[in-house]
């Protein structure tokens, strides 16, 4: 069991995590570095498969390919939005992966377990569902642990293989910047520059079949 104010600290953190793009260059302890990959290696996965690998990046060399393959995704990303949309999807700001101290690679492993793992003959693809809950995890870890984290999410996952020599089989899942940070949001960062609204929770929840809401 958890005290009240055990639980009252979970949803405190949960509620204040936010997606950060502006760090500090302030390094960050190994031990805290590897709380966090803890935390993330505690993530549930099916089949107890557990196919993640983390790479940690903090060479300024690699930081910038890795910078250079963001910013041209998201320019050719670019003209699939109006003129309008257009300006403010090429104002989000990629520089974190330059700035912060460290950029964490979370990776996919298809083949991790053999042919045969418990859930994921029947449905292939909880292998990424479980290394989401595994970046989950450490996001968690890192606010409570003071930390800012942005999650980079565009970019061809050939040219982070090639940067980073990840295997091809591999899945590039995530890049994940981690640092300090002097502008911590108060709200998601989309929904402050009117990208999109939170969902109202009562209309996505059904009750026994789809479409239907509970009276």
């Amino acid at each position: 069991m958890f005290t009240q104010q055990e639980q009252e600290a979970l949803y405190k953190i949960i509620y204040t995590r936010r997606d950060v793009r502006t760090f500090l260059p302030d390094a960050i302890p190994k031990e805290t570095v590897m709380k966090l990959l803890n935390a993330a290696h505690h993530g549930p996965s099916v089949g107890f498969m557990q196919p993640w690998n983390f790479i940690l990046i903090t060479e300024d060399t690699v930081k910038e390919r890795l910078a250079w393959a963001a910013d041209k995704e998201r320019r050719a990303l670019a003209i699939h939005y109006e003129e309008d949309r257009q300006d403010e999807f090429l104002q989000l700001k990629i520089e974190g992966l330059k700035q912060a101290p460290l950029t964490i690679c979370i990776t996919c492993d298809p083949t991790r377990g053999g042919s045969h793992v418990l859930g994921r003959n029947s449905i292939p693809e909880t292998d990424i569902l479980s290394t989401a809950c595994a970046i989950q995890n450490m996001w968690l870890a890192a606010t409570a642990e003071g930390l800012a984290m942005g999650w980079v999410s565009f970019y061809k996952k050939s040219d982070v293989r090639d940067i980073l020599q990840i295997p091809p089989h591999i899945e590039p899942v995530a890049l994940l910047s981690v640092g300090r940070t002097e502008h911590y949001p108060t709200q998601p960062i989309l929904e402050s520059a009117n990208w999109e609204k939170r969902r109202a929770l009562e209309g996505l929840i059904f009750q026994d079949t789809w479409g239907h809401h509970a009276d």
